[in-house]
Order: C-alpha cells, then sequence, then structure tokens
C-alpha cells in the first residue's frame, strides 16, 4: 500500500490540478461512467463531531475508493484542523485496498475547485468582483481556485470572526487585489459578481432582495441534513444546478426550499457535469441568477487522491508497506 502524507498531497495536487481533474470528472458523471454512492453521514455525539464517508467509482478511469472524515469544531484549541479526513483508493482490477492518502489538502483544494468550475461555465464572463461569506480555512482555496478561472479586481467578505477576516484579508492583498471586509452580510452580496457562501451555518445567511440580477452563487456549506446559507425563496428564483441532484434535496442547500415546497426536481436545470460536457444549457442571460449548490462528492475526493497517486509513483514519492 501506499501511504500520502499530508505535506506531500500538497507538493503533488495544486489548485490548478485540481480543477482540471474535478471538471473532467463531472463530466464523466454527466456522461454515466461515474457514480457517486449513497453517503453515509451522522452526528457522533462526542466532541459535537459529524464523521461521514463517501465512496464511488469511475470505470473509465478506473478508480474506486472512499473518504472518510468530518468536521471536529473544538479541534483549533489543540493546534488541529476542523475538517480531519482520509481516503483510501482500491485497485479496481482485484479489490485490495491500495492506497492510503491525507486528505485534509485535497479536500479544501477539490471544494475550491468545484466552486471555480461553477464560476467558470455559470457566471458572467466579465464577473470582476467576488464576495465571500465565511473567512475560514476554505476561503483561501476559494479564492486561489476563482482567481485562477475569473479576473476579480475586489473581494468583499464577511465573518463573525474577526480574526479570520485579518487572515484571509492578508491573503487577498498578497494578490492585490482590493479588499472590504463588511461589518454586514447584505454588503457582501449586494456588491458580488460572484458569491461564494462556505460556512457551517444552519439558518439563511443571504437573503433575496440582498442578490442583484446577474450574480452566480456558489454555494458550499450545506453538505448536512440542517446546514443552511440561503434564504430559501432566493434559491427559488435561481436558475439552480447541482452536483447531484439527491444530495442537494436532501443535504444540500436546496433541501429547505425543497421541504418549503418552494421548488421540486424539475426546478433544477442540469448538474454542472452536463453543462460541462455539452449535454445542458447553463446561463442564459446576463440578468439569470444562477446558483451551483455544491455539497461535495465522493467522486471530487477520489480523482484528486488518484492524481497524487499517479504523480507519487511516477516520482517515486510517499511511503509503500505492506499491507
Amino acid at each position: 500500500m501506499l501511504i500520502i502524507s499530508e505535506d506531500l498531497a500538497r507538493r503533488l495536487v495544486s489548485v490548478e490540478d485540481a480543477i482540471g481533474a474535478v471538471e473532467q470528472t463531472f463530466a464523466t458523471m454527466a456522461r454515466s461512467y461515474a457514480r457517486n454512492y449513497p453517503v453515509v453521514r451522522e452526528i457522533v455525539g462526542y466532541r459535537d463531531a459529524v464523521f461521514g464517508v463517501k465512496t464511488g467509482a469511475d470505470v473509465n478511469a478506473p478508480f474506486l475508493g472512499l473518504k472518510a472524515g468530518g468536521y471536529w469544531p473544538h479541534n483549533l484549541g489543540r493546534g488541529l484542523t476542523n475538517h480531519q479526513s482520509a481516503t483510501l483508493l482500491f485497485d479496481p482490477e482485484t479489490g485490495r485496498a491500495a492506497a492510503l492518502i491525507s486528505a485534509n489538502y485535497l479536500t479544501g483544494v477539490r471544494t475550491g475547485a468545484a466552486s471555480a468550475i461553477a464560476t467558470k461555465y455559470l457566471s458572467r464572463p466579465d464577473a470582476q468582483t467576488l464576495g465571500i461569506i465565511g473567512t475560514g480555512a476554505q476561503s483561501t482555496y476559494q479564492l486561489r481556485a476563482t482567481l485562477a478561472v475569473r479576473n476579480i479586481r475586489r473581494v468583499f467578505a464577511w465573518d463573525t470572526s474577526l480574526a479570520n477576516l485579518t487572515a484571509f484579508g492578508e491573503t487577498v492583498r498578497e494578490f492585490g487585489l482590493d479588499y472590504l471586509p463588511q461589518v454586514g452580510r447584505e454588503a457582501v452580496a449586494a456588491n458580488a459578481d460572484v458569491l461564494i457562501t462556505v460556512t457551517p451555518s444552519q439558518q439563511a445567511l443571504v437573503q433575496k432582495q440582498w442578490v442583484r440580477p446577474g450574480t452566480h452563487i456558489s454555494a458550499m456549506g450545506a453538505d448536512t441534513k440542517g446546514k443552511q446559507e440561503l434564504d430559501p425563496s432566493l434559491v427559488a428564483t435561481t436558475a439552480i444546478f447541482v452536483d447531484e441532484a439527491a444530495q442537494s434535496f436532501t443535504i444540500g442547500e436546496c433541501q429547505h426550499a425543497y421541504a418549503a415546497g418552494l421548488i421540486g426536481e424539475k426546478d433544477v436545470r442540469a448538474s454542472l457535469g452536463s453543462v460541462i460536457a455539452g449535454i445542458a444549457e447553463g446561463r442564459r442571460s446576463a440578468d439569470e441568477i444562477t446558483l451551483f449548490d455544491g455539497t461535495g462528492v465522493s467522486l471530487q475526493d477520489l480523482v484528486v487522491a488518484n492524481l497524487a497517486v499517479k504523480r507519487a509513483t511516477e516520482q517515486g514519492l510517499g511511503a509503500s508497506v505492506d499491507f
């Protein structure tokens, strides 16, 4: 078995690499060569943790595996990141466990990649202002990935933590961008061409009346039952695109508008993969508000892990152990 550490994973897979890999796997999903299997995600009942297992397979690549991990909200006090996960890949020919990859960085970079791909295909090409609700650890991945697909000039941001806003601002300024941290969420939403929400919130943070025509929204925080970042009436007025429709209605941002009867399955215009593959239509006008409900699917995790394994093997890196 090949073991890839957290540090090595960072060296092997860049933001741009992740965007290319995740974009390809979204298209493969749309063509039915790859499948995400049902997600297990539960409240642990210990240390306020949430734990989940995501599995899937791409028979075209091929690769097969799972990512296990979750959210431990008290980890920062221990000098650890709150999100902890690992990916296990299996040999699709024999079913034997083949590689174990630390997935904290890879989860962050694949989430940023998914959001950026949605921005690439669904936002207006002239989008220059980025708004971010939530400036924790994931915000840096979101920023770097968005800059890879759009010519962003200004960044508006909001967070409950002043320390988060300050630290994120240092990263923004490293790119030579204007940074406008806000006391209120309304100003962030109202000024954004591209609005990214990436929080663990369980209540609406963005109201319908705040979002101007032509905005693209990537809602990336809701990946568990009960999580919510957007007003359901806002969701109901957008052109909705998903990574996986079944997840969007059960654990994604769409769950609340769906439960309220404001939207149904027919109101999802398409999967992002279908747009990438040229099977479905994306944005229809400059004034349309588009929404990507990014719940996070196993194939995003597996494709970046598989890329890390390929590169480690080619370069003779990683630790090989009998298993």
